[in-house]
């Protein structure tokens, strides 16, 4: 299954009106996934399922999928088994979340519910609890796995443990998700709002390229937007956002030439295999046109991050596009034809050779 994008509506702090509209200006981006939360919800096993189900009923319309996010307390203050979820398919869900799981026999239980619900468990722990409940034998098509997001500045998930979580569940064959901070965004499940997302280095980072590297890590399957309301410029660049080959962000040199242009923006890049710690090379556009010309124009030196052309002093190079990993000194044989935008360099790290990558103007 492809990569899907999603939203997270909290009813409490909301109102109907307010979720619809929402969910409608999701659909129309392209967005099938939607987390809402039933953690910090009062009132009435009766009232909060009237409260969540029209709103889950316009998301099922509109083809997209709700995962209600639980935890034991919940069950147990709702009045709710685990050996019967009739409660969440009255409601609608797609599937619902274990904030906090049980021991692993209960979910491997749950898994084989009579409706199908997804079984979403906490990807976070570091722990063996996912290989528990697979030792108990579950359905695996009805388990899948997501990230926690964090209100609390500096709390979010260290990268590090945060690819250990991921590529436990992802070598299982497990589907996953984790989310993002939308900036324009202000409201979660809490009080404390300091932005929401799964990796704190995503915390002030502009939507987009937080998803680009959830995706580009290659153990993340579903992104969702973790606070409410996002702008329709964050949802809709969202959903215009190219999973694969990764899209860089970039602002081209004034000095650049139509043909280096075209290079740049038109034709197809890969990561040549033969790694440099300098520089990640692209040399099929000086094939193509190793008949044209390419004079010296911009040639400063150069910083990690620039995209770089070598000009017609470099011989048979002319023409070959680079991006530069590292500081170096300009021969004046390589043209600075662009850069990759300041916060988007990172990515960098995240390229292995043979992957394919592309560039796109930033917007204004």
């Amino acid at each position: 299954m492809a990569n899907q994008f999603g939203i997270s509506i909290y009813p409490e702090h909301s109102t109907v009106e307010q979720d619809l509209a929402y969910i409608s200006l999701a659909a129309k981006h392209g967005f099938k996934r939607i987390f809402t939360c039933l953690l910090s919800v009062e009132g009435e096993k009766e009232e909060i399922l009237t409260r969540f189900k029209q709103t889950i009923a316009h998301a099922n319309q509109l083809g997209m999928q709700v995962i209600v996010d639980i935890a034991p307390r919940v069950f147990d203050r709702l009045g709710i088994s685990y050996q019967d979820l009739s409660f969440f398919h009255e409601m609608g869900a797609y599937g619902i979340r274990l904030d906090l799981g049980f021991t692993g026999l209960e979910e491997s239980i749950m898994t084989f519910n009579p409706y199908d619900l997804k079984i979403e468990v906490n990807m976070n722990s570091g722990t063996t609890y996912i290989q528990n409940i697979l030792s108990h034998r579950p359905n695996k098509e009805n388990l899948i796995g997501s990230h926690n997001f964090y209100p609390h500045r500096y709390s979010g998930l260290s990268y590090d443990h945060f690819l250990k979580c991921s590529k436990t569940f992802h070598d299982l064959g497990i589907r996953t998700a984790a989310f993002v901070n939308a900036q324009s965004a202000s409201f979660g499940p809490w009080p404390v709002t300091e932005g929401l997302c799964s990796l704190e280095m995503h915390r002030e980072l502009p939507i987009t390229t937080q998803a680009k590297h959830l995706i580009q890590t290659g153990l993340i399957d579903d992104v969702i937007i973790a606070n409410a309301y996002a702008s329709e410029s964050e949802l809709q660049a969202l959903g215009e956002l190219t999973v694969a080959p990764v899209t860089f962000d970039i602002t081209l040199s004034e000095q650049i030439t139509t043909l280096e242009k075209k290079i740049v923006l038109e034709e197809p890049h890969f990561y040549r295999g033969d790694v440099s710690d300098y520089m990640i090379r692209s040399t099929q556009s000086r094939v193509k046109y190793k008949a044209e010309d390419f004079p010296p124009t911009h040639t400063p030196d150069i910083r990690r991050g620039d995209i770089l052309i070598e000009n017609e002093l470099y011989g048979q190079y002319k023409g070959e596009l680079q991006i530069a990993l590292k500081d170096m000194k300009n021969s004046g044989k390589t043209n600075v034809v662009g850069r990759i935008v300041e916060e988007e360099i990172f990515l960098l790290d995240t390229l292995q050779p043979w992957d394919k990558f592309r560039f796109q103007v930033k917007r204004p």
